[in-house]
């Protein structure tokens, strides 16, 4: 065995002190050599697949260095160096950084005489764990021979920037102030009052009937605010099981309750953070979850389900509903402290009968989107047909002009939609109310025994609530008593039906 091969193995053996049995008696004494063979033989075969190695002394001087790197040096066989300070014969190296920490440097790129080494730095450490020196080997002798690992790593750099930028797009918002189409006194006063909370950061409270654009309008003030590069998360309380809402909104814990994942998953509130969190319907978030809502609002902090510790989150509430919620606080539907908290900066939006002036625009738009979603050419409107829907009063708002106008396209052929068009689709006048089948011949009218017509005259409300009894009644009849089928079959969500059933005493 050559000086340098018997100084390396006399270092390797030292370098045997990282690896260390700690058992006692027979144990130990029959690992400890075993263990300086292998390392001593690791070191040697990793000597000979190196472009070069060398070590240094707890000070930092060489004390061995192999004709492979003494080459690559341009250092002759004759030269001393042993005992020399490494930055002599090497200016730009780390090891004296390594002997001082005690910290490896696993990989890194070092420039020696014109050309880029990849080396790697490894403390040495005696039979008392104390470091005794370092040791560094050259990988390769050109960088050349990373491109194929760091080509990969980029790639996957790559496809990670790609997904990032599809997720964030699928968060951004697709609705702008300029696609909030309508000039009417009412609506530019909508208008004016969103743009101004678009540039502040307290919570927005949007009231409107429903299909009057609450969500278009909730996504035109992230897309002015602040925020607007930041996520957009909404949600819909009023179609996710009141069972499941708290996980939607909070997350849940690794092996939170029996069937959950082993990981963790984000609720909308980690989603959005840093963005707007748009809660639509939130006249149908049940009682219990309204506190943690509150909690999340104030403190913004949020605890997942099945979790001990909490996250801070910075979210801006943009909140909707089609209810009276002041009705609601009274009522004890809903927390007076949350319905504060989120009419910081509420805004109302005006049903379509109150601002007829913008049908004209309003159905150019949607005429337009629905040309360019079916591929044909945009129809147009005649005097005749606007004046008959301007006649319409449009209980579900902009969202029935555009049902009733795709509808109109669907059935007719004419570049020019007259107002024939939409005699069979809109309800008469008068008619509206009425149920198939329930109209009564003029001859069974007269047959009919006269009565006194404000014999059964009851208020509106009374009269309404009657009629929802009934029908939760029948749907439940109907479903067998599964409350989820008697949802399905009235059009409402569960978390609704059982509000519902609570105001009205059902079991």
């Amino acid at each position: 065995m050559s000086s340098q091969y018997r100084h390396s193995g006399k270092l390797a053996a030292e370098a045997g002190g990282e690896f260390r049995n700690d058992d006692r008696g027979a144990a130990k004494s029959l690992a400890h050599p075993l263990q300086h063979q292998v390392v001593e033989s690791l070191f040697r075969l990793f000597e000979e697949l190196c472009e070069g190695a060398i070590t240094v002394d707890r000070e930092a001087r060489i004390s061995w260095i192999n004709d492979k790197y003494r080459r690559l040096l341009g250092i002759g066989d004759d030269e001393p160096v042993l005992g020399r300070c490494i930055e002599e014969l090497i200016p730009n190296s780390q090891m004296r950084r390594v002997v001082e920490t005690g910290e490896p440097i696993p990989l890194d790129i070092m420039q020696v005489q014109n050309q880029s080494l990849v080396v790697t730095r490894l403390p040495v450490r005696d039979a008392d764990g104390a470091i005794a020196g370092a040791t560094g080997f050259v990988l390769y002798d050109r960088v050349d021979h990373l491109k194929p690992l760091i080509g990969k790593f980029v790639a996957l750099q790559e496809e990670l920037a790609q997904v990032q930028r599809r997720l964030a797009a699928e968060r951004r918002t697709r609705y702008t102030f300029s696609q909030c189409v309508g000039s009417s006194p009412p609506f530019a006063e909508t208008k004016r009052q969103a743009r101004r909370a678009a540039q502040l950061d307290a919570s927005v409270l949007l009231l409107g009937e429903t299909g009057a654009g609450k969500e278009l309008l909730a996504q035109a003030i992230h897309a002015a605010s602040p925020r607007a590069e930041r996520p957009f998360v909404g949600v819909n309380l009023a179609a996710i099981p009141e069972s499941l809402l708290e996980a939607e909104f909070f997350g849940v814990a690794p092996g939170a309750y029996t069937g959950a994942q082993k990981k963790a998953r984000a609720g909308k509130f980690e989603v959005a953070d840093g963005g707007t969190l748009f809660l639509d319907e939130i006249g149908d978030m049940p009682l219990h979850l309204q506190s943690k809502l509150l909690r999340a609002l104030q403190e913004r902090e949020i605890e997942p389900l099945g979790s001990n510790s909490v996250q801070h989150v910075d979210v801006r509430v943009i909140a909707a509903t089609s209810r009276d919620m002041q009705a609601l606080v009274v009522s004890g539907h809903f927390r007076a402290d949350l319905y504060y908290r989120l009419n910081v900066l509420p805004i109302r939006i005006p049903p379509l009968r109150e601002r007829r002036a913008d049908l004209p625009l309003l159905c150019e738009v949607l005429l337009e989107q629905i040309a360019r979603r079916n591929s044909q050419p945009q129809r147009e409107l005649s005097s005749a047909a606007l004046e008959q829907l301007a006649t319409h009063d449009w209980p579900g708002n902009v969202r029935e002009l555009h049902n009733v106008l795709e509808r109109a396209c669907a059935l007719s052929d004419a570049q020019l939609l007259e107002s024939a068009e939409f005699t069979a689709i809109l309800p008469t006048p008068g008619t509206a109310a009425a149920t198939p089948g329930a109209a009564l011949s003029d001859s069974a009218l007269s047959d009919a025994p006269a009565v006194d017509a404000t014999a059964d005259v009851r208020p509106l409300a009374e009269s309404i609530a009657a009629a929802e009894r009934a029908a939760i009644r029948a749907a439940l009849r109907a479903s067998g008593g599964v409350r989820a089928a008697a949802a399905r079959r009235l059009g409402i969500s569960r978390a609704k039906l059982y509000e519902r059933m609570q105001r009205y005493a059902l079991e």
